[in-house]
């Protein structure tokens, strides 16, 4: 499993988890899209908008090993900001490429790229 070193382990302050130690003895646990409903708390967007910033300041543009980034925490922008940067794609592999899909993710975290406050 490649670690991605310097990225940041949750979000400061919470206990929002951003990646894992140690793979999965018993498997790797799936990506899976995550329905984000309207009504989500605020501490969750709040989650959300950081992880975005930091995959974005760390991978930018760049496709990107899954690696020990947090299967659950990547799962709530799974299939929408970040999508598979290969085919086949792999949902239970560490190796599993990914990238952020730009403009997707300007729009959904406009606070992250710079465009204010998100509803």
């Amino acid at each position: 499993m490649i670690k991605h070193r310097g990225f940041p382990g949750r979000l400061p302050g919470t206990d929002f988890q951003f990646t894992i130690r140690r793979a999965n003895p018993k498997g790797v646990t799936p990506l899976s899209r995550r329905e984000r409903h309207a009504d989500r708390k605020p501490a969750d967007r709040r989650a959300d908008a950081g992880f975005m910033s930091a995959l974005w300041r760390y991978f930018g543009d760049e496709p990107f090993a899954r690696g020990n980034i947090d299967a659950g925490r990547l799962s709530w922008l799974f299939g929408r900001e970040v999508v598979a940067a290969e085919d086949p794609f792999d949902p239970v592999s560490y190796d599993a490429m990914l990238r952020i899909d730009a403009d997707l993710a300007r729009a959904s975290f406009p606070e992250v790229f710079g465009g204010g406050e998100s509803a």
